[in-house]
């Protein structure tokens, strides 16, 4: 019954996302016609905050830039990522236009009327140059996603950033058009549109990325190109600095670097946790590597000895694997290390650590299992290797040792299950022992 409920539950959420691809264009049309009607009702709302509030939010939406700003630049250091080089220098600049853009608010409002029926230059230039790297960092990834040579690149990215930061101010400054505010107007800050649409352009790019990759950075980024939209179309709305519409686009803009900053780090949760996975992981089999071996082997020793119960150790050496690989090619070698492997995560318990030693050599730490055990845990290993249907057939020597019969220490513990696994592999037609030493031939 189980089974069958999971059966239908997996089948009722593949239903749900197959209607949901399917009518996600009308529901994000209807979504957006609903958000443009609250902003215009909003425009006409007599709500509007006060210049500490703003304050705030500039201050906070600072430091959330330039604290992702800083990560993306040691992401970009440990992975090589482009977009994430792109992406830092971008909200390093929204950071420093919008501080900058912060010192000057309060000779804004102090400033009277006549300027205040102005577009803020600096909100202008900010917004539409995080807009262009948004997808200028979509673009270099999909050309060259990984940096070779990064100390150079990071000066090459810096130039094209300064270029791209002058172009836009310029572009600004030349135009013969000035960026007014039209209280009259069914759209009372057209310049605002501009930056949407670079913004939706740059949400469509995402949105399309995440059919490859869908980390939480990913969805991260996607997201928050949808929140700066909604942040400009709110603002082309606002007929007068800190309106309700004006507060809107400020609260979506910093809920953007926020969800862009949230989605980082958890994506550094993800790294984080697949660079601990390959340091006490062996790339080939998926086993333990050594180094986890031996911290495995601590930790048991530890242990036992508060308990006073004993563990097993089974040190594992595949017979003839030069003469699989002269015969078969390296490949095939490479393959009988996996077989192995397989063979013994299946006939070991989820207490057991299994472990690739070194070279055709496994281990495998066996907690609360005398000599018998681990006698017929090696036999089990050895039976199930042998006929486990692939060509061509192997088989393996095994070594125990037995804690604290035959060692208190890592060393003695090693050194007893090698003295028995050699001794075994040098016996022609060996019989499997039960006396700390179990072989299979």
């Amino acid at each position: 019954m189980k089974d069958l409920r999971g059966g239908c539950r997996v089948y009722g959420f593949a239903q749900i996302r197959r209607v949901l691809s399917k009518v996600r264009w009308p529901l994000a049309i209807l979504a957006s016609a609903a958000f443009v009607l609250f902003a215009s009702w909003l425009r006409h709302s007599i709500v509007s905050s006060e210049p500490i509030f703003y304050a705030y939010l500039q201050i906070v939406g600072c430091l959330l830039a330039f604290t992702y700003a800083a990560n993306a630049l040691v992401r970009f250091r440990g992975t090589h990522d482009r977009l994430s080089l792109m992406l830092a220098f971008g909200f390093i600049l929204a950071g420093l236009i919008e501080m900058v853009s912060a010192l000057g608010f309060y000779n804004v409002l102090a400033g009277g009327q006549q300027i205040q029926m102005h577009i803020p230059l600096a909100w202008t230039v900010g917004r539409t140059l995080l807009a262009v790297l948004f997808i200028a960092a979509l673009v270099v990834e999909r050309r060259v996603p990984h940096s070779r040579e990064p100390s150079r690149e990071m000066a090459i990215a810096l130039v094209v950033v300064a270029v791209v930061a002058y172009l836009t101010s310029a572009a600004y400054l030349g135009s013969t058009a000035e960026p007014a505010i039209h209280p009259l107007a069914m759209i009372a800050r057209p310049w605002d549109l501009f930056p949407a649409t670079l913004f939706l352009i740059a949400a469509l790019g995402y949105g399309r990325r995440l059919r490859a990759s869908h980390s939480a950075f990913d969805w991260a980024l996607c997201a928050a190109a949808w929140l700066n939209v909604a942040c400009h179309i709110a603002a082309s709305q606002s007929d007068h600095i800190l309106d309700a519409p004006f507060t809107l686009a400020q609260v979506l803009k910093v809920s953007s670097y926020a969800l862009v900053l949230c989605g980082a780090l958890l994506d550094n949760v993800r790294l984080f946790e697949q660079v601990r996975h390959l340091a006490v992981t062996d790339s080939l089999t998926g086993l333990a590597n050594y180094r986890s071996l031996l911290h495995s082997l601590e930790s048991e020793i530890q242990r036992a000895r508060r308990t006073g119960r004993s563990f097993s150790l089974l040190l594992l050496d595949m017979d003839d694997l030069k003469r699989v690989n002269d015969r078969y090619g390296h490949l095939v070698g490479s393959h009988a290390l996996r077989r192995l492997a397989t063979t013994m995560r299946a006939n070991s318990r989820s207490m057991d650590t299994a472990a690739r030693y070194g070279g055709d050599e496994f281990a495998l730490i066996l907690p609360e299992a005398n000599a018998e055990v681990a006698a017929a845990v090696a036999r089990r290993v050895c039976e199930r290797l042998a006929h486990d249907g692939e060509l061509p057939r192997l088989s393996v020597s095994v070594g125990t040792a037995v804690f604290p019969q035959d060692g208190e220490t890592i060393e003695q513990l090693l050194n007893a299950a090698d003295r028995g696994l050699y001794g075994m592999k040098n016996q022609s037609g060996g019989v499997a022992t039960l006396s700390r030493i179990a072989a299979c031939l």
